[in-house]
């Protein structure tokens, strides 16, 4: 073969290496870990230390000295998953977001920021919204385009107002999502590494207190993330709910793995009801989770009107997702308001 094929053939697979290669899960590394691991006092390294080492480590230091490390290294000990709530929220003490419970928070980039709503120590029930494409630190609190119902804050504020007395609502933006519908949302490397940040979020969460019960919402594209991390949660998540959702990666509920229970919704006009159920060489998402072939419970949202109406005030699906994260049945009737 001589110089020129060789040529041609580099050019030709090296779009093909770019669009269909094959899926990479990244772990952040936390700002300020450097300093944090050069420490002599020989601090829980954050790359391989697990949450419940991290929290079993917190919860042996003497009175003063977990408040002490967080004016030392705010951007760890504020991002560091299981490390108590309380130091997490005096870290990330940002006057951007006074009197919020900010459990984490990193500028760096289109930015990560964990947001909860309610008493997370004393909570028996928590719920994790995660969202999707085109979510940054930027929009957090303001929407996509300045569309309110589109922001995850927003959103958390509503299922909130939904939830009795000892149930926590976080909106987790705790991963970087795709920019715009292009191949970083056709492919699945930003869930995969997503999930890896979502498990670890988690097991802090079990490793503050193991007997709740947690409810995980992914919406859009954040449907994927909590696809690739169901296999990996703890049995403590009792619930994965995906609305609006493009696909789970797989093919059925048996694929994805866990013990959770799998709820899909969709409005009637929410375009995803459109995508291909393909997932081919790493592109696309594979089966709608509402296709009732998938397997999944199905949730109400017959009354929900667009891709970003799920959280409105008098949705059906807010509601669903309200009963579910309280342990609550839904109506027998659900299959009927979940039809297009």
């Amino acid at each position: 073969m001589n110089r020129l094929w060789i040529v041609a053939l580099l050019l030709l697979a090296a779009p093909a290496v770019w669009l269909f290669g094959p899926t990479e899960a990244v772990a952040d590394q936390l700002p300020g870990a450097a300093a944090w691991t050069a420490d002599p006092r020989h601090l829980p390294d954050p790359a391989t230390t697990t949450p419940a080492q991290v929290a079993a480590y917190f919860a042996g230091l003497p009175a003063g000295a977990g408040a002490a490390l967080a004016r030392e290294y705010p951007t760890v000990v504020g991002n560091l998953d299981g490390v108590p709530a309380a130091l997490r929220y005096a870290a990330n003490g940002d006057p951007s977001y006074a009197g919020r419970q900010i459990l984490t928070l990193d500028r760096r980039g289109d930015g990560r920021i964990v947001e909860v709503l309610g008493d997370l120590d004393a909570a028996e029930r928590v719920v994790i919204l995660i969202p999707g494409v085109d979510t940054t630190l930027a929009d957090f609190d303001t929407g996509l385009g300045h569309v309110r119902r589109r922001a995850p804050a927003w959103q958390a504020r509503q299922l909130f107002s939904q939830v009795r007395p000892g149930v926590a609502v976080i909106a987790w933006l705790g991963y970087d999502p795709p920019e715009g519908v292009r191949r970083a949302a056709l492919r699945e490397d930003r869930a995969a590494s997503g999930a890896l940040a979502l498990e670890r979020f988690v097991d802090g969460l079990v490793a503050q207190r193991p007997d709740r019960s947690i409810t995980v919402v992914g919406h859009s594209y954040g449907s994927i993330v909590a696809g690739r991390a169901a296999a990996h949660l703890p049995a403590q998540v009792s619930d994965i709910v995906a609305i609006g959702s493009p696909g789970m990666g797989v093919s059925n509920r048996a694929a994805l793995g866990g013990t959770a229970r799998v709820w899909a919704g969709s409005a009637p006009d929410d375009w995803t009801r459109k995508l291909p159920s393909i997932r081919v060489l790493g592109l696309g998402h594979g089966r709608l989770p509402i296709d009732p072939a998938f397997g999944a419970l199905p949730l109400p949202a017959g009354n929900v009107s667009g891709h970003d109406g799920y959280f409105m005030p008098g949705s059906v699906a807010l509601t669903a997702i309200a009963r579910i994260a309280t342990g609550a049945a839904l109506p027998q009737d659900q299959p009927a308001l979940n039809a297009s």
